[in-house]
């Protein structure tokens, strides 16, 4: 009855999104994603697509989402921004984290993007544009692997840091006590591994189409390099998804090495309590302001 009631209450949901959707004017970028898209299908095989295009789509949208953090390291006005004022970044740890990422995305990531293609095929995965999802589903969809990637990653995460394993493994990646963008993916090879698997579990679930894999990667990147900024900007489109953690919750894991795990919402450390030093800390600070205020 409850199993039921559910696929009933997604039934509406999902209907009411499609009559909402007729509603909205026609996307003028449709057309254009479209041709591009049948393009790529008409001169290039399901293995180059899979594979390279997965890897251009990995490193162009991780680059280009680092500009604006690293942009801000030069700019006064955005310096009241940074959450760590005292600890401003250094050339040397930039270059250092560019040289590990080089490291990780060709020699860790690489091979594993290079399984794509045989996912895809295994899977029956479709590539066709009369087969892709509407906007409303993908969205619904990378959702649901984000929710699935943030439980992974809180229990994981919170396993590399017992006191018996984390100076083997996930040291590397507190090298850097104040977080910046690029070093979103900076990290020990084997918890590239072991943390990475969140992301591939929601794809195993979800993924009806190949669009579904190129657009989760631009969600998780576009989340992990926020979270790692150092900077938490007013006005972060980001901040509207319900529970989000955000930059300020996980700059607290960096500072202090314990607690904030999770890697996108805050329901997971809240249920076991280890943001209770993070909250204490946000009431220290707000009396803090009172007190300079007045």
């Amino acid at each position: 009855m409850a199993v039921n009631d559910s696929v009933n209450i997604l039934n509406s949901a999902y209907l009411a999104v499609e009559y909402i959707d007729s509603f909205l004017p026609d996307n003028p970028l449709q057309q254009p994603f479209k041709n591009a898209w049948n393009y790529m299908l008409d001169n290039y095989t399901k293995f180059q697509i899979a594979t390279w295009g997965s890897l251009i789509v990995h490193e162009v949208s991780y680059f280009l989402l680092c500009v604006p953090g690293f942009v801000f390291q030069f700019i006064p006005y955005m310096q009241k921004y940074k959450i760590q004022q005292d600890k401003p970044e250094t050339w040397e740890k930039q270059w250092k984290c560019f040289k590990t990422l080089l490291f990780n995305h060709f020699f860790i990531q690489l091979p594993l993007i290079c399984g794509t293609y045989y996912f895809t095929e295994y899977f029956n995965i479709p590539y066709e544009w009369e087969e892709m999802p509407r906007w409303y589903v993908l969205v619904g969809q990378c959702l649901g692997c984000a929710v699935i990637e943030d439980a992974w990653h809180y229990f994981l995460h919170r396993l590399l840091h017992h006191k018996r394993i984390y100076k083997y493994i996930h040291k590397v990646h507190h090298e850097f006590v104040s977080p910046f963008g690029m070093q979103a993916e900076y990290a020990h090879p084997l918890e590239t591994l072991i943390l990475g698997t969140g992301f591939f579990i929601g794809i195993v679930v979800f993924c009806n189409h190949v669009v579904l894999l190129w657009a989760w990667v631009i969600c998780r990147l576009m989340e992990t390099i926020d979270v790692h900024s150092g900077y938490d900007v007013p006005l972060n489109p980001l901040h509207l998804v319900p529970f989000y953690a955000g930059a300020r919750f996980h700059d607290f894991h960096h500072m202090n090495f314990v607690g904030n795990y999770a890697s996108t919402f805050t329901w997971w450390d809240r249920i076991f309590g280890t943001d209770s030093q993070f909250i204490a800390y946000q009431e220290k600070e707000k009396k803090k302001q009172l007190i300079t205020k007045k």
